[in-house]
């Protein structure tokens, strides 16, 4: 037994505010009550010339909160963000519109952003003053922070490429391991490496006593210079991602972005470059601006194995921090000893293979890399030489990074129970903020063009992330129960955070 619906109450009419629409509980009145968007007039100030005639611009928060509601829900476009918001009555009311009043077109963002926003730090500003609002509220927990990087599939047909020979760009710490390497050369009695030409590639920086004969150097210059370029594959497309493949994963044109989250999964800095940058490469932008943010509060800092380099392990032991890094499997064949069978002995300054033989010091190389090496006349009749090495002249060579006692270090750490736990949070931190981001925000790809563009998507994602939890963790604070834990926190917590947020913005 049914009852059949009298639809002619869809053409009743009735007399209500669209206020009344909105339900309660909804996301956007938690986000609107959570934080007063009115500093965006402040951020677009400069950005829109004074006219006395033509028709006034849109409202710039109402622009900006249509924004907001594509990148919370996840919207594909802004194109499909304006068809929801036309048939939503609670976008019409965070937008600030009524039911009748009609909504800007599609366009209206991108021609903003031609004409106004772009080259400008208004999107980063918007992502800094959500971050400070978080700040003063006490939600902001940098004891440890966690470090990642993650893919976006670029807006670039992967059959569309070139290939090009590029120059590799210097190490950014380049100019801090040469004076590491030459103070370690001087002290091993070594002469200075001979700084590269850059028409003919330079030497090899080879001691007196192991210089070849000029055949030999003319290789080595050919040698160095073709180290020094790498052919890439550019799209024709998108000339600004990067190729990328991880494993077995299918070959694609993306972008990467590292981030840095805290204990509650709140964005607290990132950076965005192309697909074909190594995680490690992008460490230091992302480092510096938290602890340009946090100098004082951080106390572990949570990376992936990729990360796990001597000059990354260096600037967070420098900075005063403890790293909490993974065991890194080595590449060692199979069949071989492994690097961890030569004992390192510190005193004498060598190694100790598994038959109880010395490997004596060698060279330093440009690289930062000591090298220890064995007596050829004593490894060609060892028992043990088929799982040691397998060179023509019969000498292994083992080597030892200049700053490996900051490897040693955090493989020391790694064991204790504090950097365990702490690392086994990754899963719930920074993992988490990229698997929201990409599922339930829109990450996983863009359909943007351009390293700039992509960037402000990246901004904007982060942004109403952190907006998101804001508005959630508010609500909760502003219950009776547990409003003490929001009124308490003194004014003088966030003075002692602007000033960073400011020179950081």
């Amino acid at each position: 037994m049914y009852r059949k619906k009298d639809r002619s109450a869809q053409r009743q009419i009735h007399m209500l505010c669209i206020e009344e629409l909105v339900p309660k509980n909804h996301l956007l009145r938690e986000i609107d009550k959570a934080i007063s968007f009115d500093f965006i007039y402040e951020d677009v100030k400069g950005l829109y010339k004074e006219a006395e005639w033509g028709n006034p611009g849109i409202d710039p928060v109402s622009l900006f909160k249509i924004v907001f509601i594509q990148y919370i829900y996840g919207i594909r476009s802004m194109r499909q963000t304006i068809k929801e918001i036309e048939v939503n009555n609670a976008y019409r009311w965070f937008i600030g519109y009524d039911l009748m009043e009609p909504i800007p077109h599609f366009s209206t963002f991108s021609k903003n952003y031609t004409r106004r926003f772009k080259d400008t730090d208004v999107f980063q500003k918007i992502f800094t003053h959500i971050l400070e609002e978080a700040v003063r509220c006490g939600f902001i927990d940098a004891s440890a922070i966690y470090i990642d990087g993650t893919h976006i599939r670029a807006n670039a047909n992967k059959n569309k490429s070139v290939k090009e020979i590029v120059k590799k760009e210097a190490k950014q710490y380049q100019a801090d391991l040469d004076e590491e390497i030459r103070r370690d050369r001087e002290a091993h009695g070594k002469k200075p490496l001979k700084e590269k030409d850059s028409d003919n590639g330079g030497t090899e920086g080879k001691d007196s006593e192991n210089s070849s004969d000029s055949s030999d150097m003319s290789e080595a210059k050919i040698t160095d210079k073709e180290a020094e370029t790498a052919a890439i594959t550019k799209s024709t497309t998108d000339p600004e991602c990067g190729m990328f493949q991880k494993g077995e994963h299918e070959r694609q044109f993306a972008y990467v972005t590292n981030a840095a989250c805290d204990n509650n999964n709140f964005v607290l800095a990132f950076t965005v470059g192309a697909g074909n940058i190594h995680d490690s490469v992008m460490f230091d932008k992302v480092f510096g601006r938290v602890k340009e943010l946090f100098p004082e509060e951080i106390d572990t800092v949570t990376v992936d194995s990729a990360y796990r380099t001597p000059w990354i392990a260096k600037q967070i032991i420098d900075s005063g921090m403890k790293p909490a890094m993974p065991y890194k499997r080595p590449m060692t064949p199979k069949g071989y000893f492994r690097k961890h069978e030569y004992v390192y002995d510190e005193y004498y300054d060598c190694y100790l293979c598994p038959n109880n033989q010395v490997l004596k010091y060698s060279t330093t190389n440009r690289e930062g890399y000591r090298e220890y090496k064995s007596n050829p006349d004593i490894c060609r009749n060892c028992q043990y030489r088929s799982q040691c090495t397998n060179s023509k002249s019969c000498q292994k060579t083992v080597t030892r990074h200049v700053w490996e006692a900051y490897i040693e270090v955090v493989e020391d750490l790694r064991h204790t129970p504090e950097i365990k736990a702490i690392y086994e949070r990754r899963k719930e931190t920074i993992e988490r903020v990229f698997a929201d981001a990409k599922v339930k925000h829109g990450l996983r790809f863009t359909q943007l063009r351009g390293l700039a563009k992509v960037t402000m998507q990246v901004t904007l994602t982060f942004a109403c992330m952190n907006l998101k939890k804001l508005a959630k963790l508010k609500g909760k604070s502003s219950s009776p129960s547990l409003l003490w834990n929001y009124l308490v926190i003194p004014a003088s917590l966030f003075i002692k955070f602007k000033p960073r947020f400011l020179a950081f913005a």
